[in-house]
């Protein structure tokens, strides 16, 4: 693993427990609600999509026929993870909260603590791997 690939696993927890380390400001402080909403916005998706990474780079986005623009399939994966990350970013912080309100022990610390949590797990769970294409014959690699 190489230490930009490090830096892009640690990163999403990192900035979780920043988030967490933010709380011990002042409640108005414009830092600590950068801080929250720069980690609820993209940290746990960070973690999660990059859990999926291999998968979803296996499969690049093919372009529209008639353009054959160069370059189109790269920008279109980024622009495709970039909106899967604040996605489910969203989408985690609605469940969690959604779990915290059902059980009676909602609070927005314990939303960025358990989200924190799980942002860490993600990061440091080893990578799912593509599986083949359909049509593939098996034993042969893609």
């Amino acid at each position: 693993m190489t230490p930009q690939h490090l830096m892009a696993r640690t990163l999403p927890p990192f900035a979780g427990w920043l988030a967490l380390a933010a709380l011990a400001l002042p409640g108005g402080s414009p830092l600590r609600g950068a801080a929250v909403a720069v980690f609820l916005a993209a940290g746990p998706g960070a973690a999660l999509v990059g859990l999926c990474g291999p998968a979803l780079r296996a499969r690049p986005a093919r372009g529209p026929v008639e353009t054959r623009r160069t370059g189109f399939a790269h920008r279109s994966d980024q622009l495709e993870r970039l909106m899967l990350v604040v996605l489910v970013s969203v989408g985690a912080v609605m469940v969690v909260a959604t779990a915290l309100i059902a059980t009676h022990t909602f609070s927005a610390p314990r939303v960025l603590l358990t989200l924190t949590l799980l942002t860490t797990l993600a990061a440091f769970c080893p990578r799912l791997r593509a599986s083949p294409a359909p049509g593939t014959p098996k034993g042969s690699v893609p």
